[in-house]
């Protein structure tokens, strides 16, 4: 499946027992010698009575991460596909905390992302304070970053273009900067106006997709506490187009957008 071009392997580990090592999962993800993505999703039976399914992300190097916005919503339309839910709002459990997911009438998906969380601590980020921009140095001398956290880390750096922007240079600098102990997605938005950006993700653990869900609404989020952005923002990505929105303070950030299924398939492990 897809979401803009953001592409997984998605796997029902419901209705089938699986065990997936670090290993098999890189294999999988490989676009040569296996079935190539940018993620693998599992769905795996809740642990809490609350929530409908867990839902398990793992990059293509096998390292397992907290959320995934266009996984999400591939996750919501996988598991009416699959049978296994026919609820339209569906409730999942993720190492980032508990997302909810509403199934629209056009197949679009929208999904109550949770409030951000701004605190350093919370990425987490070595600085002193909790402030809208922080200086990171890289390379070629100093940028300024917006850090905030959607369940993962993100780091967000205004461009003039993201055309032109030097993702390939700063992504890999920012994702493993030493101020980031677990490592961070790179963001690099261009304001178009108070109501639309483009945006260009560098994964951490993957490196630049087409489409970063997460990325789409920490980008807005970032805009939005340095004084940039309206509430309703389209963000454009290379992908595709995302709808983002967040009222600000302690509300939550709702994404809304495609997931495409490509094809379904069996695999021996």
């Amino acid at each position: 499946m897809h979401g803009l071009g953001n592409d997984f392997v998605m796997i029902d580990a419901v209705s089938q027992r699986i065990r997936l090592s670090k290993d098999k999962i890189k294999k999988l993800a490989d676009r040569r010698f296996g079935i190539g993505c940018d993620q693998l999703l599992m769905v795996e039976l809740p642990s809490r009575p609350d929530v409908d399914f867990k839902y398990r992300i793992f990059n293509c190097d096998g390292s397992e991460v907290e959320n995934c916005g266009n996984g999400a919503r591939c996750f919501a339309k996988f598991v009416r596909e699959r049978k296994l839910t026919g609820k339209a709002r569906i409730k999942v459990e993720t190492a980032g905390g508990i997302m909810v997911l509403n199934v629209l009438a056009n197949g679009d998906v929208s999904v109550d992302m949770g409030r951000p969380e701004l605190s350093p601590v919370s990425l987490p980020f070595n600085a002193e304070h909790q402030a809208p921009v922080y200086p990171l140095q890289l390379a070629h001398g100093d940028i300024n970053i917006g850090a905030v956290s959607m369940g993962n880390p993100h780091a967000v750096t205004l461009v003039d273009d993201t055309e032109t922007a030097p993702v390939e240079d700063w992504g890999p600098q920012i994702e493993g900067h030493s101020r980031f102990p677990k490592r961070v997605n790179a963001g690099f938005m261009q304001l178009l106006s108070p109501t639309e950006i483009n945006l260009r993700v560098y994964e951490r653990g993957v490196g630049e997709t087409l489409a970063c869900g997460t990325g789409a609404c920490a980008a807005v989020v970032a805009g939005r506490i340095q004084g940039l952005l309206d509430q309703q923002v389209k963000v454009n990505l290379p992908g595709g187009s995302l709808q983002i929105s967040w009222p600000g303070g302690d509300e939550a950030v709702i994404m809304s957008g495609p997931a495409t299924t490509v094809f379904h398939g069996q695999v021996k492990i």
